[in-house]
């Protein structure tokens, strides 16, 4: 495999540990590897982190997003230096559109609908919603450092619009989670379909690279060796 670095962007109510598990077996690959630790405070923001970590990696990159991350590495992936786009249980938002209007066609999910909001209109859930609702797939004591761990993030961030699209322009991938009460399954196979990815559907909660790490450091891996 030609040498390349693997950048992971995590999502909403998470920090870049959530990809613990991915992390090792992708170094296991021959891959650099660095998670982001985004702020969620918003777009343009969460997009600056990723790009310094860009500016920092050797060789071509990799991007790969969870949920909120997917509407990140959407904006700034459109890059020489980025090869390759994985989109984990994400949002992938069209030029013009933010991560609330393309979830608009589908129901309201048991997750989303659980959300709470503080006085400074930051999200959050609750660890009993953590638990039945982001990561219903692992076992307590996971569940209780997912919470312990749990990024806040701007209710303003799912309501801003990307001005880029990367997946117009980049080969993509994405993992369906098919057990997800976050983002519904029926959106992320719609979203894969839209931006023309290779698609792994994974039976899993909302955090596939939690509970099946092994397949979804493989679509990564895989995403690495195309040319």
């Amino acid at each position: 495999m030609d040498s390349a670095t693997v950048i992971l962007v995590h999502g909403a109510f998470a920090d870049g540990s959530s990809w613990s598990r991915v992390i090792p077996l992708l170094q296991a690959e021959g891959l650099e590897v660095a998670a982001v630790q985004n702020p969620l405070a918003s777009l343009d923001e969460d997009a600056a982190y990723v790009q310094r970590a860009i500016d920092r990696a050797k060789g071509p990159v990799v991007l790969a997003g969870h949920s909120w991350g997917g509407a990140v590495i959407t904006q700034v992936g459109n890059q020489d230096r980025v090869k390759a786009l994985v989109y984990v249980a994400a949002f992938a938002p069209g030029v013009g559109q933010s991560p609330n209007d393309t979830l608009k066609p589908f129901p309201p999910s048991p997750g989303l609908s659980s959300v709470s909001v503080d006085r400074a209109g930051y999200l959050f859930l609750t660890p009993d919603n953590l638990a039945k609702t982001f990561a219903q797939d692992l076992s307590p004591a996971e569940i209780a450092l997912l919470a312990a761990t749990q990024g806040a993030t701007a209710a303003a961030c799912f309501r801003t619009r990307v001005t880029a699209a990367a997946w117009e322009h980049k080969p993509s991938w994405y993992v369906v989670a098919s057990e997800d009460r976050m983002l519904p399954a029926a959106f992320q196979r719609a979203t894969a379909q839209r931006i023309g990815a290779r698609t792994t559907e994974v039976e899993a909660s909302h955090v596939p690279h939690a509970s099946r790490p092994e397949a979804v450091a493989a679509v990564i891996a895989e995403a690495a060796r195309t040319r």
